[in-house]
């Protein structure tokens, strides 16, 4: 049934209206796949963290074998679904676009099926987005003492409801923004596979410029350091401040969470924090260029450079130079490339887990001043392109998100 005042219609009678024709989540209890079923070739197996940027990481997802997924009963998400995450990260929705036969889903998803002839699904996916639903979402899944929201809560919850003529303009119009997102996404992925390249070719292959006339001794060319990260860089970690005071929130110092790590350049975050939070918890404030590496759970070894100064959580490891000729492309190029060798160094039977230690402890070869100096001018161009199309889509995504409710809302005509 409609709401009078904002034109609103809840899932539940959306389902009935066959505008929805199936919402499913992952299986739970013995059914749920296991850390030890893991695979490196297999059928995704899509977490909350894999949802972000408004887009499913399939190639960041766990895999599980297709045998295993094949046996189970509910959790196929297919191409054209609407994905809503509802447990740990409230709220983060995207459309599976895959040409696998389906995605798999963990429990902490839950995918919706349309009737396009009733409902879009990308005007499904904006309905999500839109502010009310965020904020009605996220206050009810805060009520359980980790957040979280069934499906059968879920079909109480309502979206502003447009006959399907509107639907299409709403769609039509939010969805330039996107595709010119994707497009720089594209790019930037682009760039940063050249920047990796370079990388290795440099400091893996050790084929850096002059290494025809350079000694190797004990594995390492002459002149550079061998040791650990400790030995080279600073690190901390963060701290969330209490929840439970209203006065550490809605500020303006940026507060980064590991999911918003994405191995790229962060110019701004969900949430801000005041100065009475970093006062008053173990929140700590890093300077700009500040290498952040997430250490729990799914995002283990995830990288990110913050452009301007900001907070953490605890989840994060912040690294910054310390030793003479260190600098934030060195170090954020060393742990992308070392992604895996840390996700390796994981402990923990629910969650794999590393910590602070792990990373300070870490094996690391410091090149000369000369060669890092050559690396920087070469890497250089590349990097600040990057910086470029992400300060691009942060505009773009800022700009797509004042116009989402008011095109909702009829504030902006369709």
């Amino acid at each position: 049934m409609k709401s009078e005042n904002l034109n609103l219609i809840t899932i539940a009678d959306l389902v009935k209206e066959g505008a929805i024709v199936e919402i499913q989540d992952g299986n739970h209890g013995e059914k749920h796949p296991k850390t030890s079923d893991y695979v490196d070739d297999g059928v995704p197996f899509i977490m909350a963290n894999n949802i972000a940027g408004n887009r499913v990481d399939i190639d960041g997802a766990q895999k599980i074998p297709l045998v295993l997924a094949d046996s189970l009963r509910i959790g196929f998400a297919k191409t054209g679904d609407v994905l809503l995450t509802h447990k740990g990260t409230i709220g983060s929705t995207a459309i599976v676009d895959t040409t696998l036969p389906y995605l798999m889903l963990t429990p902490q998803v839950t995918y919706y099926r349309t009737n396009p002839e009733k409902l879009r699904n990308r005007y499904l996916m904006y309905a999500f987005r839109e502010e009310l639903f965020q904020k009605t979402i996220i206050s009810l899944a805060q009520q359980a003492t980790r957040p979280y929201i069934g499906i059968t809560a879920q079909r109480r919850l309502k979206i502003r409801w447009k006959p399907i003529d509107q639907q299409d303009r709403v769609v039509e119009i939010l969805s330039a923004y996107d595709d010119l997102i994707e497009n720089n996404r594209r790019r930037i992925q682009l760039l940063e596979q050249a920047v990796r390249l370079l990388y290795k070719e440099w400091f893996v292959h050790l084929r850096f410029p002059g290494h025809e006339h350079t000694q190797i001794i004990n594995g390492v060319p002459e002149g550079w350091e061998k040791g650990v990260v400790s030995d080279f860089y600073d690190t901390a970690s963060g701290g969330t401040p209490s929840r439970k005071n209203p006065e550490f929130y809605g500020g303006t110092i940026r507060w980064v969470k590991t999911q918003e790590l994405e191995d790229g350049f962060l110019f701004d975050t969900e949430e801000h924090i005041t100065e009475n939070a970093i006062k008053k918890s173990a929140a700590k404030l890093f300077p700009a260029n500040a290498v952040l590496i997430a250490m729990y759970g799914a995002t283990i070894g995830q990288v990110g450079v913050i452009v301007e100064s900001s907070t953490c959580n605890q989840a994060c490891c912040a690294v910054m130079p310390k030793a003479e000729g260190t600098s934030y492309e060195h170090a954020f190029l060393f742990f992308l490339n070392n992604k895996e060798g840390l996700r390796n160094l994981g402990q923990g039977a629910a969650q794999k887990n590393i910590s602070q230690q792990v990373i300070r402890a870490y094996e690391m070869v410091l090149p000369d001043k000369l060669v890092l100096n050559m690396f920087r001018i070469n890497a250089g161009p590349f990097l600040r392109q990057i910086r470029t199309l992400h300060a691009m889509n942060q505009k773009l995504t800022k700009a797509r998100d004042i116009l989402l409710p008011k095109l909702m809302n009829g504030e902006v005509a369709v």
